[in-house]
């Protein structure tokens, strides 16, 4: 269906209805909490409070890739937070983040709690905090945070743009499904030029770049989003597969994407991560037949 009813905006903008499609009901022109609530604390040093979507998976690959490194201080409570029905608005996950967005992190390890918010700014602390996955080298640094702001930059015209009006919307449009379908395949072809030359993202090196880009991508390349992959024709881009395959292979990464995952395959679903034999006991398959 294409909707080519011209719009006029009022001079005024008003919130008299909802945006309609799904999570429609969670947005909303205001910030701040909806109800009192504080945050659950584990044990350990770091707490995370988010959900297995990219921007999740971009953090619990990262403490997963750190703990296999050797670091135990990377161990981690990962909280589920379950943002269709408004957990990001309690008053503790404001306090944690002021943007009511996943993922949020509260490092626990100083003698005062330290609140990290938006995942490239987790991302980065935690590489700096434990010394991995960032060079420190001033060429390869600037080119690992390079990638990694290319990706904080790009995504949301993927998700905000593509994946709302090719899945999400109410009804399909044809200008803004163009628009965005465009800047997805230029996006994808930004990669697949440089994954040709590169093993990684910033090089020769496996880092933070590549546990950013990789959620958002690489599930768009497997047409495991938005089931968008013949749309966008996606198995064009073969350097972006192979890329994917190589990541995906990662022990760390294959635990990394099961911790707050809600959807998919029980088995691959650990809601809440407390200890490292969670994956083995608590994921949602096991807990189901324990009922």
């Amino acid at each position: 269906m294409t909707d080519n009813s011209e719009y006029v905006p009022p001079k005024i903008w008003t919130w008299d209805k909802e945006s309609g499609g799904r999570f429609a009901n969670i947005n909303r022109p205001i910030a701040g909490p909806t109800h009192d609530k504080d945050l659950p604390v584990g044990k350990h040093p770091l707490q995370l409070y988010s959900l297995g979507t990219p921007n999740g998976v971009k953090v619990t690959v990262m403490l997963e890739e750190l703990l296999a490194a050797g670091h135990s201080g990377a161990e981690y409570d990962a909280w589920l937070i379950k943002i269709g029905d408004g957990d990001q608005f309690s008053s503790g996950f404001v306090d944690a983040n002021p943007n009511s967005k996943i993922p949020a992190l509260v490092d626990r390890s100083g003698p005062e709690p330290i609140r990290v918010f938006e995942s490239g700014a987790i991302l980065i602390h935690l590489a700096e905090k434990f010394g991995e996955f960032l060079p420190t080298e001033t060429a390869k640094r600037a080119e690992t945070l390079s990638w990694l702001m290319w990706q904080m930059g790009s995504a949301p015209f993927l998700g905000g743009g593509f994946g709302h009006f090719y899945a999400y919307a109410p009804f399909k449009q044809e200008y803004p499904i163009n628009r965005y379908a465009m800047e997805v395949k230029r996006q994808l072809d930004v990669l697949d030029r440089r994954l040709a030359d590169h093993e990684f993202i910033a090089g020769a090196d496996y880092t933070v770049a590549d546990m950013a880009i990789w959620p958002w991508y690489g599930a768009l390349v497997k047409g495991l989003v938005y089931d968008a992959g013949e749309f966008l024709q996606v198995d064009d881009y073969k350097h972006v597969q192979r890329w994917t395959d190589q990541i995906a292979a990662r022990p760390a990464v294959k635990r990394g994407r099961m911790v707050n995952r809600v959807m998919g395959d029980p088995a691959s679903q650990l809601h809440e991560r407390h200890d490292a034999s969670d994956f083995d006991l608590r994921t949602q398959d096991k807990l189901e037949a324990a009922e």
